[in-house]
């Protein structure tokens, strides 16, 4: 049995409660968490992250996150996919639950695969029908910022960063692409 130090240890089937080998299932080409009992192969997958660049006459909405990880650094509303909903549905709700923001979906804008942490961020563009915004439970503030009033030094994280380096490029070029690209470690 080998072990994969990037995956979740599970040691009881949550089907049978039985005991879990990680082990390679037959006709798979991974190592997976499988029951010794029942046999239930229990799938770990990346986590995908959705959020959106909410524009407001020329200004993007940024969230202070009032969590870990990153606590009083700046992002773009956006947070865990839910069950249920699509990713656009996904990156209007956490714009509701982070910014008080209602949000306008435009367009899938771009798309970051972070492997090493296990999680794929995908980002909208979107715009505010109204300026009416307010701090959710996750976050210390919420605020409008002019592109060259963003605080790109308190930024969270790499893909908020590119992505807003992307958004602000296409629109002074006037033409908005779909980027992606794969963050390594740093």
């Amino acid at each position: 049995m080998s072990q994969n130090p990037d995956a979740l240890t599970i040691s009881f089937c949550p089907i049978c409660g039985a005991s879990a080998d990680f082990l390679t299932p037959e006709g798979d080409s991974l190592p997976r968490h499988v029951c010794s009992r029942c046999g239930h192969i229990n799938y770990q997958n990346p986590r995908l992250v959705v959020g959106c660049v909410a524009e407001y006459e020329g200004r993007i909405l940024l969230c202070r996150r009032a969590i870990e990880p990153r606590y009083g650094f700046w992002t773009l509303p956006a947070g865990f996919m839910e069950n249920g909903e699509t990713t656009a549905q996904g990156a209007a709700r956490e714009t509701i639950e982070e910014a008080g923001a209602i949000v306008e979906i435009d367009a899938a804008f771009a798309m970051y695969s972070i492997a090493h942490i296990h999680q794929v961020h995908l980002f909208y563009r979107g715009h505010l029908p109204k300026p009416i915004y307010a701090a959710g439970i996750e976050s210390l503030a919420v605020e409008l910022f002019e592109p060259a009033d963003i605080p790109w030094n308190e930024l969270a994280f790499r893909s908020v960063k590119l992505c807003l380096e992307r958004y602000l490029e296409d629109k002074k070029s006037g033409h908005f692409g779909f980027h992606e690209a794969e963050l390594p470690p740093i």
